[in-house]
């Protein structure tokens, strides 16, 4: 994997590009000549596992004939106080789903990426961070 970041032309924000030229605006603070606008890193990474998670989990409901038609993640997280760097602590996932979806097989899916396949999971878990769930079928 390749990513490269470079000052935004304005200088008000970093822009973070992967091999296939896809970007993102990276928050630059005030101090540091920027406009304290865009995702913050730490944000990326929380960011990162709802989608590191989705990825699994809309694949493996795929693969079970379940008919998804509407899908969330709210994440609530806590990191480290007054220590840098501020590690995240904890991150609760809030998971919802809409369509024919077996709570049952939604409920493996979830269980399966978060403790089994979603290296973002992982990384955070390995850090110390304590990671939760909880998920919902919304008619």
């Amino acid at each position: 994997m390749k990513i490269q970041l470079t000052l935004a032309p304005d200088g008000t924000h970093t822009i973070a590009t992967d091999e296939q030229n896809n970007a993102v605006n990276l928050y630059l603070p005030d101090i540091a000549g920027g406009s304290a606008t865009g995702i913050r890193p730490m944000q990326m990474l929380i960011m990162g596992l709802a989608g590191c998670a989705a990825v699994d989990i809309l694949l493996i409901l795929k693969k079970q004939r379940q008919q998804v038609t509407a899908f969330s993640v709210d994440i609530e997280a806590e990191r480290e106080q007054d220590k840098e760097p501020a590690l995240w602590t904890k991150a609760h996932l809030k998971y919802a789903f809409s369509g024919a979806v077996e709570a049952l097989k939604a409920q493996k899916a979830i269980e399966l990426s978060m403790e089994k396949y979603c290296s973002v999971a992982e990384t955070l878990r390995r850090a110390g961070a304590e990671l939760t769930w909880e998920m919902q079928i919304v008619e």
